[in-house]
């Protein structure tokens, strides 16, 4: 993605067309093209474009989606004020540590986020958001009206932020320790924690209809989410991990019932048992499927009527 960003970032900064921008560099045309298609890209390759395109160390696909390097800057800013009210305003007893971006990656996976979900972002960064929210001059009634209320883009980011919170509390109050088992490590558990921000952008409500492609995005990620999680099930399972809650909540409970039972966990009000009613109720859930499922196969086979069962054959011997 960055070499394919970097580039797109050097065609529309030189207005130039792939040709004129391989001569630039001394690469061929073929090289642009696959460049632009993902293909890895050499470090001296990389800084060499980012001095064309002035965009220092920042990501060149946030910057990309942002319009420029000045409206990346702005849009940094604001996400990285609206993660600290979230982490401030917490309450799972529990660190959001995406939030805290120690890595760099918030701003690039927060607008990867508002893509998938079919947001539109503004061209240019909105006037009404280019506060400085530091500043003692400011009021800060005034400017959280203005980013939670006023403004769908900042309202709908923190909302998401604020889902976080909550999705990542119940992920490290139950799935953090146990995913770090052999038996996990290296398998399709590692997509669990990397797309939370995904997980928890799927609880939220976009009142503003900013989402187009919300429907589409909510059902590929929890669909992937109960493929994920269910794998986990399965391997603790067989090799005796003890699980302390049912897992699948944190695909189908809201991010309000993860927030509470992340919090209950974290004061130690929870039990720290393995409760079989979860594994009992897995299994009625499955007979009851069942029994409506196998007369629907057996009318479209045409056996029902002949059918007779033969309850010998389903004892023990």
């Amino acid at each position: 993605m960055d070499s394919e960003a970097l580039v797109q970032l050097a065609l529309e900064n030189l207005s130039c067309s792939q040709k004129e921008l391989a001569l630039r560099l001394g690469v061929s045309p073929t090289q642009i093209s696959k460049w632009k298609k993902g293909e890895h890209m050499s470090a001296e390759m990389e800084e060499k474009i980012r001095k064309i395109v002035k965009i220092g160390d920042r990501n060149p696909g946030f910057v990309l989606w942002a319009g420029s390097v000045q409206d990346a800057d702005k849009w940094e800013k604001l996400i990285h004020f609206l993660a600290e009210v979230a982490i401030d305003n917490a309450e799972t007893g529990y660190d959001t540590y995406p939030l805290h971006d120690e890595v760099g990656l918030l701003c690039r996976e927060t607008f990867s986020v508002l893509r998938e979900m079919g947001v539109e972002l503004p061209k240019k960064f909105p006037k009404q958001l280019n506060i400085d929210y530091e500043s003692d001059e400011v009021d800060h009634e005034d400017v959280m009206t203005v980013l939670l209320e006023e403004n769908p883009y900042s309202s709908l980011i923190y909302s998401i932020y604020k889902s976080l919170n909550d999705t990542y509390g119940f992920y490290a109050a139950y799935l953090s320790d146990m995913l770090s088992d052999d038996e996990l490590v290296g398998t399709a558990a590692d997509n669990i924690e990397p797309c939370l921000m995904q997980l928890a952008a799927c609880k939220i409500e976009d009142d503003k209809g900013l989402a187009s492609k919300f429907r589409e995005f909510k059902h590929h990620i929890m669909k992937d989410y109960e493929e994920w999680i269910n794998f986990v099930k399965e391997t603790a399972f067989r090799v005796g991990i003890p699980l302390r809650a049912e897992l699948l909540e944190l695909v189908y409970k809201s991010h309000d019932e993860l927030g509470h039972e992340a919090e209950a966990e974290s004061f130690g009000f929870n039990s720290s048992r393995v409760h079989p009613d979860i594994y009992m109720n897995e299994l009625l859930c499955g007979m009851r499927v069942i029994h409506q499922v196998l007369p629907v196969i057996m009318k479209k086979l045409g056996i029902y009527d002949e059918f007779v069962l033969d309850e010998s054959e389903l004892r023990i011997r």
